[in-house]
């Protein structure tokens, strides 16, 4: 993108997600990592957003202590040295804006940046004491704003315990930054001033309990956090200037600050995932804005449940509809009709398939019943039988072609009579069986030769009945040997066609059964990628409970401390459950359990199983 443009727009009756943006994101193939930056207004937050972009301007700049920014703004650009994701940074509207008239809104922003983003930018001025602390009121309103579980929706359970599983990395800026990092005069870092900042107060008063709960609130909802500081780029006579003047013509203090900064950002952000460890693409994230944004305009708590549920249902739709496709064009660009043979389509048809399948598999997430899969092998077991009857309709019409232009002669004969005199009748097998030579010597003609030459000689078989009776050459012993061998020859053909069938029907048994065991060959493999991925994820959670657990005991928060005892234990027994081999078995079983109540699997194995008893 050339320049930044609104996702989400700030409406006097609320927010409003772009339709154009949206498709803009939705081009985006490749996964995403998402820099958002909130903060209050006129806080230079765009300002960082464009050095994080490369440029010196793209988010609007305010020069008045008007706010500048509107809703959210969106800038895709290539990553840095990453070149198979893509960087979109989120530029919010100011919060705490006087002309607003209602702070609502502000909220929402905060939550969607927190939603949204994989790294979350908290810009400020000054420093960081307890005005600034309280000005980030919102952070302390997010378990009002954001439900994890549909289950805490509705009612009254907080499950604000579940936000470190899917909230961003957390970085303070902080802007104009006047004093000496040191404590106790002794030189500090800018994280231990952050840390020493969101340090608690001891005691059980209102008072203290106010002092403590946005400090609480960010230390267990963002475990990881890191913390810049930035001296005052310019005089405040040049700042409205800012982003026309060449570095420079800037504290070089400040300079070197901001290039850390952006140094750290692109070489610590990670790409946005969902909950179980799903990479979230351009398109993914496009609906993720607008399912949030359309169910905070209605009135409604996001819900991450709910909406990974439902981007799951759009997701795992498109990716069965992408992978059919590309099985058909893969087929289509590999398949040459007819084929000597069934097994060399079934062939063809099963790495058509297993590609098909990657694809499947690589997009396809939170199909907990399998119903997707399911149907996926449903749909490519009804296009291989398509591609069958294709295959056989091309070889029945090369095959009758070619016994009509090799049968001329012998039809010209029959229909002038010229069997019907002495020694006719041997003329007529001679020539039935040059036909028969000559056709079976014609290469190319697909699964059909077989049935086609069989319906030809079953044809003639009054015919030649025929010509025998008016043989007066012959004996009627004679006749009788004949007419005994065109039987022999007539059981032969029929056993022959029925061994045929017996085979296609053994082989579409076999390719089912590869096709069955392949799709939980590859199911077992997936399974196991995301029980790694939810592994890391509880350990990761766990870590920083277990963490923060003992900077509280460090602190003498006995009683805060103690709280976490019971989210770290669910921690535990999540990651317990997932290491059972049960876990990934009750996976397979649910593929078996759906597929055989699939009506096209029921009577496809119904109909191979009673042809198969018929022809033993």
């Amino acid at each position: 993108m050339e320049a930044p443009v609104c996702l989400v727009e700030n409406r006097p009756n609320g927010l409003w997600a772009s339709p154009e943006a949206l498709q803009l994101l939705s081009e985006i193939r490749q996964p995403v990592v998402v820099v958002s930056i909130v903060g209050l207004y006129r806080t230079g937050k765009s300002y960082l957003m464009n050095k994080l972009a490369g440029k010196n301007s793209g988010f609007g700049l305010g020069s008045t202590v008007q706010a500048k920014t509107k809703g959210i703004w969106m800038w895709c650009v290539p990553y840095p040295g990453r070149p198979n994701q893509t960087l979109v940074l989120l530029d919010t509207e100011g919060l705490g804006d006087t002309d607003k008239g209602s702070t609502q809104n502000d909220t929402w922003i905060f939550a969607l940046a927190v939603l949204l983003s994989s790294t979350l930018i908290y810009n400020s001025m000054g420093t960081i004491d307890q005005t600034a602390l309280e000005k980030l009121h919102y952070v302390t309103e997010l378990s009002k704003h954001i439900k994890a579980k549909a289950s805490s929706v509705s009612g009254h359970e907080d499950d604000s315990s579940e936000f470190v599983g899917f909230f961003p990395t957390f970085v303070w800026s902080v802007r104009d930054f006047t004093l000496q990092l040191e404590r106790d005069g002794q030189p500090i870092t800018e994280d231990d001033y952050l840390e020493h900042a969101l340090e608690l107060k001891k005691g059980d008063t209102d008072k203290d309990e106010m002092f403590n709960l946005p400090r609480k609130c960010i230390r267990l909802f963002f475990p990881t956090r890191k913390c810049f500081i930035f001296d005052r780029p310019t005089t405040r006579k040049k700042l409205p200037h800012l982003e026309e003047m060449e570095e420079s013509e800037l504290d070089p203090d400040f300079v070197e600050q901001a290039k850390m900064f952006c140094r750290y950002i692109c070489w610590s952000s990670q790409g946005k995932t969902l909950p179980g460890g799903h990479v979230v693409t351009g398109k993914l994230l496009a609906q993720l804005a607008k399912t949030y944004v359309d169910t905070i305009s209605s009135g409604n708590v996001p819900c991450l449940e709910n909406t990974v549920l439902a981007l799951a249902e759009i997701e795992n739709r498109a990716a069965l509809q992408e992978a059919v496709a590309r099985y058909v064009q893969l087929m289509e660009q590999s398949l040459v009709l007819p084929t000597e043979s069934l097994q060399e389509l079934l062939e063809v048809h099963k790495k058509c398939e297993e590609q098909a399948l990657q694809m499947f598999m690589a997009r396809a997430f939170k199909d907990d019943t399998r119903q997707f899969q399911a149907e996926f092998m449903k749909t490519l077991e009804s296009k291989k039988e398509e591609y069958c009857s294709k295959n056989e309709q091309k070889s029945s019409e090369i095959c009758s072609a070619l016994l009509s232009s090799l049968s001329e002669n012998l039809e010209e004969n029959i229909k002038n009579g010229s069997y019907s005199r002495g020694g006719g009748h041997q003329e007529f097998l001679n020539d039935l069986q040059e036909v028969e030579k000559q056709f079976s010597e014609t290469p190319k003609k697909g699964v059909m030769a077989g049935k086609i030459l069989k319906e030809l000689l079953q044809n003639k078989e009054n015919v030649s009945k025929t010509i025998l009776q008016s043989d007066v050459s012959l004996q009627e012993k004679d006749k009788e040997i004949a007419d005994q061998k065109m039987k022999a020859k007539a059981k032969e053909l029929e056993e022959e066609a029925q061994k045929q069938e017996k085979e296609k029907l053994q082989q579409m048994l076999a390719d089912l059964k590869q096709s069955y065991e392949m799709n939980c060959q590859k199911l077992q493999e997936k399974m196991e990628e995301e029980r790694k991925q939810l592994r890391e994820e509880f350990e990761r959670m766990t870590q920083s409970k277990l963490k923060e657990q003992k900077a509280l005991l460090e602190e003498g928060f006995w009683n805060y401390a103690s709280q976490l005892n019971e989210e770290i234990e669910q921690l535990r027994n999540k990651k317990e459950a997932i290491e059972e081999p049960s876990w990934i078995t009750s996976t397979l079983l649910s593929l078996g359990n759906v597929l055989r109540v699939m009506p096209l699997f029921l009577d496809t194995l119904a109909t191979i199983a009673v042809k198969c008893i018929k022809q033993l």
